[in-house]
């Protein structure tokens, strides 16, 4: 069954070939989004093998965050912005979940995730995600969830405003255009706890702090992100 499965894929790989999301040459046939070359060579921040990192300071004097974790550098024009750019906008969700759980693994190891309750992705205002398909740090959730075994929860958290991109912004004025537009759906469940809040790339901050904002403002929680890529270091 599974020889005839290898050659059904090689002969679907002829007429639909497959291309890694970070350089664009071809898969191979065990390779799945990213090509083992491209893999390896994922300019990787390794920020949580240290106990003090320069991610500790994205957040002081703005937000209380437990940790800040990332697991790759970004840089324009990099593969790491062919990976999102591919997460994102070309409807390559996998990618995100594959990096998740690549990612989830490396940082249970550490035993900096015990004690935690949920893994909360960034929600999408319901007509973006429909104009999307989905929610790409879902996806990134959904990987994490999967290597650690903490549950991903998409309601304790929602986005109640519409917003317009955050691309072309600086900073004030990515935190004006975000500042007010989440809310808590269930403040019980969420009492006590801490948890994950979970993106797809870390710039200023901005968006993830009116998250973390809306968060600490419940009772005795606690926060701790983790992203897939920063602008930062």
């Amino acid at each position: 069954m599974k020889k005839f499965l290898n050659l059904f894929q090689n002969l679907l790989s002829l007429f639909y070939p497959r291309f890694c999301v970070a350089c664009g040459n071809s898969l191979q046939e065990n390779e799945t989004h990213l090509c083992l070359n491209c893999l390896l060579h994922l300019p990787e921040t390794n920020c949580h093998l240290f106990e003090h990192h320069s991610l500790d300071d994205i957040f002081r004097g703005r937000v209380k965050v437990e940790n800040t974790f990332a697991l790759l550098y970004y840089r324009k024009g990099g593969h790491v912005q062919q990976i999102l750019h591919h997460l994102k906008y070309k409807r390559c969700k996998e990618v995100g979940k594959e990096l998740g759980e690549y990612y989830g693994k490396k940082l249970l190891i550490t035993g900096k995730l015990s004690n935690i309750a949920y893994i909360i992705p960034i929600p999408l205002h319901p007509k973006k995600q429909k104009i999307r398909g989905y929610n790409q740090s879902e996806w990134i959730a959904m990987g994490l969830s999967n290597a650690t075994g903490i549950p991903y929860n998409t309601k304790l958290l929602i986005r109640n405003t519409f917003t317009e991109t955050q691309t072309k912004k600086n900073r004030y004025n990515r935190w004006e255009n975000v500042k007010d537009v989440f809310q808590i759906n269930d403040k019980e469940k969420l009492a006590n706890k801490h948890v994950i809040i979970c993106d797809d790339v870390l710039t200023t901050g901005a968006t993830t702090e009116a998250a973390i904002q809306k968060i600490l403002e419940v009772k005795n929680t606690k926060v701790t992100v983790i992203t897939l890529a920063t602008a930062n270091g």
